[in-house]
């Protein structure tokens, strides 16, 4: 700021105008001289001053001569400048003084122009052309002062070429400096208009434009102009303003911070992408939840089993004490004890710890065997669709999605009756989400089980239901930072499951896979599985044995168990062979020692694993 400040008072001192424009079109810089020379409104030598603005305040000034049709001329200079060419000319006034206008472009778009009165010069050359006879002493004399002009018209020049080298440099680090940041940096005046931009504005909300200088908001944010369109004006008013915002068109978490500018109207505008953040903030809250509701739930169903457990051994004794008569009492009773039971497992399904575990997961293969899962338990007059249009390999639960589909193909199995249709169908939603829409025709949801059928233990089957299906699928997209949503479609009741949409990462290069275990049927079983990703496999049983190995052979990475022959574990291996990636697998629990410290050091493969998962677990990159 310092540098900037002695910059401009330096520009200031000379004789000379001075205007530098930028690639948009807008004042970067100029100096006093320049809006004494041209008599500009202060609108016009501010920065961020739209180029034509100015010619037509000229033209209309008079600066130009009689001009005919004003737009047209400004349109033309104004095409002119975009083409701009380095030049020099000389041109009287409309106030009869003589100026000379020299241009120089600049390397990353704009151009510099130095405006010098030249009308004493003018009249002295007038002089010697018409009086050369009778003024040779004062031709002598003038000639001294057109010199001594010269040198000092030199002399600025010099200084002029200087600064425009110094500007040229601050503007280019000042611009690779915003463009780099990964957020989106502008500015927009107080019409919403914006005035500056760093360019990544399509990075934070993909298939927005990048170039939005002159732009009003609504033409660069297109539907999302209306959610922040009042922050902005909180903004104008003086109010900083921190926010959040879904992008309609790339489903994309925008986090937005509108700074008022203190020097003229104007709102700062910083935001940038926090869909991952917000994802798994929600899977954090509803771990938490989870863990509240564990701690509030478990002290009831330990002592509501306990009475379970003694009310179905008394009804199994007075069974036998009392008469015929009253056994469809006593057999209602068991009955309904055990029906509570089975309600105290549901809630322990849904309270116990439960861990969103991706895995690659083809999501045409995925649905294939939902539907040889759940047809056998449909009605013969239902008839179950499936349909993927997102057909890349995604990170997902495939246990826990299983589980959640098959509960929501069950519930519309019961809506439709005896006959319907029932369809799932997965999409990708931009780069940010995967649905999985299950759609029946059946009668749709009631308006009361659209706004409560996310809550637990609500029901409309009456006694036949426990009202836990539903809660325990939206238990489970939170978990993964997802979400779901009831609505009804044309035909019959439509669930939505969201989840991040994490694309599982291609299986790199074959290599040389360095395979450490100790049980001969287990390694024989992995080599086959290694061989058959395309890999080569070299073996070792201990710690020893693999060091040994790794120093004669170009190993390319280390699959390696936590338990080995010796007494030696594999979480030894990271610090012997430090040049190379250690993964590590077992089948320890995660409460024990040696998974802990093996967790301290990277990824762990939880045995047993399917070969995607040992795929996808190769070319991950530790954290």
């Amino acid at each position: 700021m310092q540098k900037y400040k002695l910059t401009q008072a330096g520009l200031n001192l000379i004789q000379q105008a001075l205007s530098i424009y930028d690639s948009d079109l807008r004042l970067a810089v100029s100096n006093r001289r320049f809006a004494e020379m041209f008599d500009l409104p202060q609108a016009l030598y501010t920065e961020g001053a739209r180029f034509d603005d100015t010619i037509r305040h000229l033209a209309t000034d008079g600066e130009y001569g009689p001009v005919g049709d004003i737009d047209r001329f400004v349109a033309a200079r104004v095409d002119q400048a975009r083409a701009f060419k380095a030049h020099y000319m000389e041109r009287t006034r409309a106030n009869g003084r003589t100026i000379s206008v020299e241009g120089a472009p600049l390397p990353n778009g704009g151009w510099v122009t130095v405006y010098t009165d030249i009308t004493p010069v003018k009249q002295q050359e007038a002089l010697l052309r018409t009086r050369s006879e009778l003024l040779s002493e004062e031709v002598l004399r003038r000639s001294e002062e057109l010199s001594a002009t010269n040198r000092q018209l030199a002399s600025a020049n010099a200084a002029l070429r200087e600064a425009q080298a110094e500007l040229r440099e601050i503007e280019a680090r000042t611009r690779l400096t915003t463009e780099m940041m990964p957020a989106h940096i502008a500015r927009v005046d107080d019409r919403g208009v914006y005035t500056f931009s760093n360019r990544r504005l399509s990075s934070v909300m993909p298939g927005r434009p990048s170039d939005i200088v002159g732009l009003h908001g609504s033409q660069a944010l297109g539907p999302s102009w209306a959610k922040v369109s009042a922050r902005l004006d909180l903004a104008l008013a003086g109010e900083q303003s921190i926010f959040e915002f879904t992008d309609d068109d790339s489903q994309r978490r925008i986090r937005a911070v509108f700074t008022p500018d203190p020097a003229e109207p104007g709102v700062y505008i910083l935001s940038h992408d926090v869909t991952g953040e917000t994802q798994a903030r929600a899977a954090l809250q509803q771990t938490r939840r989870r863990e509240m509701a564990a701690q509030l739930t478990s002290g009831l169903a330990h002592d509501f089993s306990n009475l379970l457990t003694i009310i179905l051994g008394m009804q199994s004794k007075l069974s036998r004490m009392v008469g015929p008569d009253a056994a469809p009492l006593v057999t209602a009773t068991l009955q309904t004890a055990r029906r509570g039971g089975d309600l105290l497992n549901r809630i322990a399904d849904i309270t116990s710890h439960r861990i969103w575990r991706p895995e690659p997961v083809a999501l045409p293969a995925f649905l294939d065997d939902l539907a040889t899962l759940a047809t056998p338990s449909l009605p013969g007059g239902v008839s179950l669709t499936v349909e993927a249009t997102a057909r890349a390999v995604y990170l997902l639960d495939a246990g826990m999605l299983q589980d959640a589909a098959l509960n929501l193909v069950l519930n519309a199995a019961d809506a439709c009756g005896a006959r319907g249709a029932i369809r799932v169908a997965a999409r990708a939603v931009g780069d940010t989400w995967l649905e999985l829409v299950v759609t029946d025709t059946g009668p749709g949801f009631a308006p009361l089980a659209l706004s409560h059928g996310l809550d637990p233990f609500f029901t409309t089957k009456g006694g036949a239901g426990s009202g836990l299906g539903l809660a325990m699928v939206y238990d489970m997209a939170k978990l993964a930072g997802g979400d779901v949503r009831l609505a009804n479609g044309d035909s019959g009741a439509r669930v939505t499951l969201r989840l991040p949409l994490r694309e599982a990462v291609s299986l790199l290069r074959p290599g040389l896979v360095l395979l450490v275990e100790d049980d001969p049927d287990l390694r024989a079983q992995l080599r086959e599985t290694l061989t058959g990703l395309g890999h080569a496999v070299a073996e070792a049983s201990s710690v020893d044995e693999a060091c040994a190995l790794a120093e004669g052979l170009d190993v390319d990475v280390v699959l390696s168990d936590i338990t080995l022959e010796g007494t030696a574990p594999g979480t030894d291996l990271p610090a012997r062979l430090p040049g190379l990636p250690v993964r590590l697998m077992t089948a320890l629990p995660e409460s024990s020692a040696l998974y802990q410290r093996a967790a301290a050091l990277g990824p762990v493969l939880r045995k047993p694993f399917s070969p995607e998962a040992l795929a996808a677990f190769l070319t991950e990159v530790p954290a």
